[in-house]
């Protein structure tokens, strides 16, 4: 039962991801062009020339995308053990959380940028556009929601609930460490080589964080803060520095 349930929401979530990662990477791969000579977009308009509609669309989006979080939060609630609670995933240390995730933002997000920039320099990887919303008064909110969309998705199922459900399916700590990993990594595979490695290696030191701190609360927040300042830093300087690869 936890084997088919722990396939089901990763199906239902960043699994059926991952799949969809790995096709569009492939898609990229044999397309004439180099990889960084592509672009793989994150935040796009689904309305274009009619905001309102767009808007309908983008809080649809990040509202849908956190189903399989309630879902988890309802199956441990079914096993009596509190909900997201029993992750780490609450409000009873707020301080906590916020600090430990500020320092762990600042060392991830800054190692990753430099990642991303060589992969791409070397064509492993696409030219990622964080943003490609259109210039309305919603843009900064919807892209602040998104950040915590993600964080919160990818913190509860890649690193809470999986290593909860392989623990109690006798896998061994670095054999769930692996997996998680693995997953995270294959869900950002449609950036390239570099998103595929630089997220695996996040996953890792996620892993690690999580065992000894025994909450996702510090890795959502930080999270969170990465993509926040990806997306936003994005918005303000595309075009403006030349560091800062567009297509």
């Amino acid at each position: 039962m936890l084997r088919n349930e722990t396939l089901l929401v990763l199906a239902l979530s960043l699994g059926a991801s991952g799949v969809s990662a790995l096709i569009s990477f492939l898609g990229a791969l044999t397309r004439p062009e180099g990889l960084k000579a592509q672009a793989a977009t994150l935040n796009g308009s689904h309305a274009p020339g009619r905001p309102w509609l767009d808007l309908a669309w983008q809080l649809f989006g990040i509202a849908t995308a956190l189903v399989p979080v309630a879902l988890v939060a309802h199956l441990l609630l079914r096993e009596r053990v509190g909900g997201l609670r029993a992750l780490g995933c609450d409000r009873r240390r707020p301080g906590f959380d916020l600090g430990r995730g500020t320092a762990l933002a600042a060392v991830i997000g800054g190692s990753g940028l430099l990642l991303y920039l060589g992969a791409r320099a070397a064509g492993f990887n696409l030219t990622v556009v964080p943003e490609a919303l259109p210039d309305v008064w919603w843009k900064f909110p919807v892209l602040i929601a998104s950040a915590v969309q993600n964080a919160v998705l990818e913190e509860v199922i890649v690193v809470g609930y999986l290593l909860r459900r392989l623990g109690q399916l006798g896998w061994t700590p670095p054999a769930a460490l692996a997996a998680s990993a693995v997953l995270r990594g294959s869900y950002h595979l449609y950036q390239g080589i570099g998103g595929f490695v630089g997220n695996m290696v996040m996953g890792v030191i996620f892993v690690l964080l999580y065992r000894r701190w025994g909450r996702v609360g510090p890795l959502i927040a930080a999270h969170a803060l990465i993509d926040i300042v990806a997306f936003l830093g994005y918005a303000l300087l595309a075009g403006r520095v030349d560091w800062l690869p567009t297509l």
